[in-house]
C-alpha cells in the first residue's frame, strides 16, 4: 500500500508537469551561462522548449520579459508554419539597427547595446542570432515529428516501467533493512545512564534508529522520483523547460548550500579552534578554583568557599568572549535577519529576566559577603530556619517546624539577616531569657537562682560562665535577665524550653513568685507550686 500511495503521488506530479502551459517553463528563466551576469543587467532570456537561445535587455517602456517574449513568440510562429524555410532568414542593416528576418516576416532588431551587453558589435552579433534561431527553427520542428514524439513515448513508458520497479525495490529493501536492524541490534540497544541517572531511554534510541531508516527511505523515494520526472519532462518539447526547472528547485538549493559551505571553510575551522581553545580555557580554571575550594592552592584575603561561585563568574566571562569573538564568523551573522532574531531575543530576555538577573546578582553578592552558609541557623525577614541550599536566584530555609521556605536572593539582600552560626563556632552562641521579681526578694538570691537554673540545664557550656543582668527597675518588679552560651544554635529551641523548665523549679523550691509580665498588688498567697505538686498526675516523675 505505501508503494502505491508513492507511486500515485508520482503520476500525478508527472501528469500536472506533462498537461502545463507550453509557456509555463518558457517564462521562467532556466539556468545556464551568463543567468546571474542578466539578472544583474536587466536582461531576459528567450527559451524555446526550455533552452536559451540568448538573452536580450529591455528599457522602461518596453522591459526586457516583454521584448523576449515578443521574440519568442516570432520564432515558435515561425518554427509552427511548415511553409517557412528557416535558410531565408538573413539580416537587414539600418540607421535603427541590424534587422532580422524574412521578407516582411521581423523576428528582432539587434541593436547598438545589446552588442554593448555581450561585448561584440552588434553586426557580428545579429549574424550569430541568426544561426542560433534558424537551428533552433529546425529542432523545434523536429521535437514535434511523430517519429520523435513516438520514440518520446515509448522511452516515458520504459521510464514508468523502471521506476516503479525502482519504487517497489527501495521499499522492499526499507523492509528487509528494518527487519535486519530489528534482529540484529533490537536487544542490543540500550539506556544512556550517567551513574544511576537515565539520560536517554532505550527505545528513544532506539526510535533514533527508526526515524534515521525512514529518513534514508525516503531519501531514495524521492531520488528516484527525481530522476524519472527530470527524465521524462525532458523528452517532450512542452514540459522540457518544466524538467529544467526541476534543476532549479531541487539542484539549485544544494548547489548553493555546498557552495556557500565550501566559501566558508576557513571561518568554521576558526570556529572550531576557538571551540577547542575555550573549552581547554574553561577545564584549566575548573582545575584550578577546584584546588582552592580543596584547599591545596591557598590565596591571600581568598575564602575557600568562594571558589565554585568565582568558577562560575570566570566560566561565564570565557564562554561570553569566546562568543563576541566567534561572532564576525558564525556563518549568516552579517544578515539582517540574523541581526533582527538576536535583537528580538536580547529585548524578550531584557524584559522577561529582570527580575532574576537582581535575585542573581543578590546571589553573587551574598556569597562575597559570607552573610551565611549552607547549614547555618539564621533569621531572614522573620523567618527563622536553617540554611539547606544556597542558589543563584534563591535560598531553601527549612524551618523549626521542618517547613521549607524558598527565599528570592533580591528580598534577601534588601533585608537584615541575622546568623546564630557564624559566632558560635568559635565564641558560642548566647541564649538569653527575662524574669520579673518583686522588690521584696533579694537581688542576690535572684541572681543565685537563675546561675542553679542555668547550671541544671544540660548542653550549655560551662565556659564562659553564665552571667545575670538588671535590664530595668519596674513599677512593681525587677527584670532579671540569665544569659548562658551553647555551641550549637540547632538546639537553641530545646535549650531554652529546659532553660525555663528549670528557673521555674528553681524558683518553685526556695518559694519566690515571678511576677513576670507585672502584677496589680500582692495576693495574699504566693503564686507558687509546692514540691508535693510538682508531679500531679498526668506528670510523672523523671
Amino acid at each position: 500500500m505505501r508503494w502505491l500511495a508513492a507511486w500515485r503521488i508520482l503520476l500525478v506530479a508527472a501528469t500536472l508537469l506533462a498537461v502545463a502551459p507550453p509557456g509555463l517553463a518558457q517564462e521562467s528563466p532556466a539556468p545556464g551561462p551568463g543567468r546571474d551576469a542578466a539578472g544583474d543587467a536587466g536582461l531576459a532570456p528567450v527559451q524555446i522548449d526550455g533552452r536559451t537561445l540568448f538573452s536580450v535587455p529591455g528599457i522602461t517602456s518596453f522591459p526586457a520579459a516583454r521584448r523576449a517574449a515578443a521574440v519568442r513568440q516570432r520564432i515558435e510562429e515561425l518554427a509552427a508554419d511548415a511553409a517557412f524555410d528557416p535558410a531565408t532568414l538573413g539580416v537587414t542593416e539600418s540607421e535603427l539597427g541590424s534587422r532580422i528576418g524574412a521578407g516582411e516576416r521581423l523576428v528582432i532588431r539587434v541593436l547598438d547595446v545589446d552588442g554593448e551587453v555581450e561585448g561584440i558589435d552588434r553586426r557580428v552579433l545579429a549574424e550569430i542570432y541568426v544561426r542560433t534561431i534558424q537551428q533552433a527553427i529546425l529542432d523545434y520542428r523536429a521535437a514535434r515529428t511523430r517519429e520523435a514524439l513516438t520514440a518520446g513515448a515509448r522511452r516515458a513508458g520504459i521510464a514508468t516501467l523502471a521506476a516503479a520497479l525502482a519504487l517497489v525495490l527501495v521499499l522492499r529493501l526499507a523492509g528487509a533493512l528494518k527487519r535486519w536492524l530489528e534482529h540484529r541490534y533490537r536487544e542490543r540497544v540500550h539506556a544512556v545512564t550517567f551513574s544511576s541517572f537515565e539520560v536517554v531511554r532505550a527505545e528513544r534510541l532506539w526510535g533514533f534508529v527508526r526515524g534515521a531508516a525512514r529518513l534514508v527511505t525516503a531519501l531514495a523515494l524521492l531520488a528516484v522520483t527525481y530522476l524519472y520526472l527530470h527524465y521524462t519532462l525532458g523528452l517532450f518539447p512542452w514540459t522540457r523547460g518544466a524538467a529544467g526547472q526541476l534543476d532549479d528547485w531541487v539542484l539549485a538549493p544544494l548547489a548553493v548550500l555546498g557552495s556557500g559551505l565550501v566559501a566558508r571553510i576557513p571561518d568554521l575551522l576558526f570556529l572550531a579552534v576557538l571551540y577547542l581553545v575555550v573549552r581547554w580555557a574553561l577545564r584549566l580554571v575548573h582545575v584550578f578554583f577546584a584546588a582552592v575550594g580543596r584547599g591545596d592552592v591557598e590565596l591571600s584575603g581568598f575564602d575557600r568557599d568562594w571558589a565554585e561561585p568565582t568558577y562560575k563568574l570566570v566560566r561565564v566571562a570565557i564562554v561570553a568572549f569566546g562568543l563576541i569573538v566567534a561572532y564576525p564568523y558564525i556563518p549568516g551573522s552579517s544578515s539582517e535577519a540574523f541581526k533582527g532574531v538576536s535583537l528580538f531575543l536580547g529585548i524578550v530576555f531584557s524584559l522577561g529576566s529582570s527580575s532574576a538577573i537582581s535575585n542573581i546578582i543578590a546571589g553573587y553578592t551574598m556569597t562575597y559577603r559570607r552573610a551565611f552558609r549552607e547549614g547555618d541557623r539564621v533569621k531572614i525577614a522573620g523567618i527563622l530556619g536553617d540554611v539547606t541550599r544556597v542558589r543563584l536566584q534563591v535560598t531553601h530555609l527549612r524551618t523549626i517546624k521542618n517547613e521549607e521556605v524558598v527565599v528570592p536572593n533580591s528580598t534577601i539582600l534588601g533585608s537584615e539577616v541575622t546568623n546564630y552560626s557564624t559566632l558560635a563556632r568559635d565564641r558560642g552562641l548566647i541564649l538569653h531569657t527575662t524574669v520579673g521579681i518583686g522588690y521584696e526578694t533579694p537581688w542576690r538570691q535572684v541572681e543565685a537562682m537563675l546561675l542553679e537554673a542555668a547550671r541544671r540545664t544540660a548542653g550549655l557550656l560551662a565556659e564562659p560562665k553564665p552571667f545575670v543582668l538588671q535590664t530595668a527597675l519596674g513599677d512593681f518588679a525587677v527584670t532579671y535577665e540569665i544569659n548562658v552560651y551553647c555551641d550549637d544554635p540547632q538546639a537553641m529551641g530545646p535549650l531554652y524550653s529546659e532553660l525555663h523548665r528549670n528557673i521555674l523549679d528553681v524558683f518553685n523550691e526556695y518559694g519566690v513568685q515571678i511576677m513576670t509580665p507585672a502584677y496589680e498588688g500582692d495576693p495574699e498567697q504566693p503564686k507558687i507550686v509546692p514540691r508535693e505538686q510538682w508531679f500531679t498526675k498526668p506528670a510523672a516523675e523523671r
